[in-house]
């Protein structure tokens, strides 16, 4: 049943460019504007730009990694190597926390947008539903999950540019005034609150063993995905601050509100069903992103080994796709929408703080980009996540802690099983 613990290669570029631009394009672009428009106003532009701008560095960094090492596991992976191991389990355990967090939050946000059209619907049941699907066609494989995401990648692509270039022409200058009503800190909240719109791009470099040409692919993928889903922001942010006021967008539907207002009830409609899809398409990314981390790091014994199993029938890590269900589940039964976005963001940062902070150590001959690229995009970080509220960063620094010490206890639990 099973056969070792090393994956195939199955993916090329076009694959992987649509599994960054599925993992990228969903609950940032169809949800945290509206909370972003509240924070920084029609300065939301701003932000938009600047996330992008750390998000291109941070890109860069990883980009630079993956070409060097070519596995599963991403930035654990690179921290480990670069740095130390526990800087390697810090990245890998921030990563699962912010991504199991912004699992959760896709589903409840999935359901809601099915809510608005069947009003008849429970948000919980519904959401539960949507993590128990896509982790059993995780289960079919990660060539035909592919091919299904880029199906959905199409239609959300389709749906946000027809809203962005149909909101152009309606574009009134006047809701750009006042363009900062909060100042520069309204620009940064707004900024680490968008940077989890970009951060998608990662679940390509987890999928490291599983992309033909590593090397080339995945750097390639990256950027392009990056790029692709930069543009598409900026046009629908456009159309969207220059039609709506910003007052007017703190609902978690902004462009459902935005097409209500222009009074095309066809796309709104269109804007739910794109909406519903690109969720489906995050999610599935997210579950495949996050059981490749558990895999990764349970093959190198920072977890239990039985979490590194691959099922040889469908070439998946099942046990570790299983565990990322289970939790994603709970956190959806338990837990409520907004309570989890700070921490998934926080927690983010931290995980590419540490991508940065990996690259800074390559030589010379291992780097494609100057190291000044690093050093901003471990500063972008650092400031990103301390503009978050207090009460964000203490439970992000708890969280941390509390890997830490399960670090060094199963590290020394298992140094003491091996010398007996």
């Amino acid at each position: 049943m099973m056969n070792g613990t090393q994956l195939k290669r199955k993916l090329g570029l076009v694959d992987a460019v649509f599994l960054g631009l599925g993992a990228i394009l969903g609950a940032g672009v169809f949800v945290v504007t509206g909370v972003a428009a509240q924070v920084a106003g029609p300065a939301m532009l701003i932000g938009f730009l600047l996330a992008g701008f750390v998000a291109l560095c941070n890109a860069l960094s990883v980009a630079q990694l993956a070409k060097v090492y070519p596995v599963s596991g991403g930035t654990y992976i690179y921290a480990t190597k670069q740095i130390h191991p526990l800087a390697g389990f810090m990245a890998g355990w921030m990563f699962l926390t912010s991504k199991l967090a912004a699992a959760a939050v896709v589903a409840l946000s999935f359901a809601s947008y099915v809510q608005a059209l069947f009003p008849e619907t429970s948000l919980r049941c519904t959401s539960l539903g949507l993590v128990v699907v896509l982790t059993l066609l995780n289960f079919w494989g990660v060539k035909k999950t592919s091919l299904f995401n880029m199906l959905i990648v199409i239609f959300t692509v389709s749906v946000l540019t027809l809203f962005g270039l149909m909101g152009l022409p309606r574009v009134a200058f006047a809701n750009f005034a006042p363009f900062t009503p909060k100042g520069l800190g309204g620009i940064l909240q707004a900024t680490a609150l968008l940077f989890f719109a970009y951060t998608g791009y990662a679940r390509i470099a987890t999928l490291g063993e599983e992309v033909e040409d590593p090397e080339t692919t995945i750097p390639r993928a990256i950027l392009m995905a990056l790029g692709g889903s930069s543009v598409l922001y900026l046009l629908v942010s456009y159309a969207l601050l220059g039609t709506v006021p910003a007052a007017q967008l703190a609902n978690a539907s902004p462009l459902q509100a935005a097409a209500r207002q222009w009074g095309i009830s066809w796309l709104e409609l269109l804007i739910s069903l794109g909406a519903i899809t690109a969720m489906v398409s995050v999610h599935l990314g997210q579950l495949l992103g996050i059981s490749r981390m558990f895999f990764a790091m349970a093959r190198d014994g920072d977890l239990p080994e039985v979490l590194s199993r691959i099922w040889a029938k469908k070439d998946v890590p099942h046990i570790s796709l299983l565990l990322t269900g289970s939790i994603v589940a709970a956190l959806v039964a338990l837990t409520e929408f907004f309570s989890i976005v700070s921490i998934a963001s926080f927690a983010i940062l931290v995980y590419y703080g540490l991508a940065n902070a990996s690259a800074l150590s390559l030589r010379p001959e291992q780097r494609l980009y100057p190291k000044f690229v690093s050093w901003i995009g471990l500063s972008s970080c650092g400031v990103l996540a301390l503009s978050l509220d207090k009460t964000t960063i203490l439970t992000g620094f708890f969280v941390l802690t509390v890997g830490v010490v399960y670090y060094f206890i199963y590290r020394r639990d298992g140094e003491i099983a091996r010398r007996r």
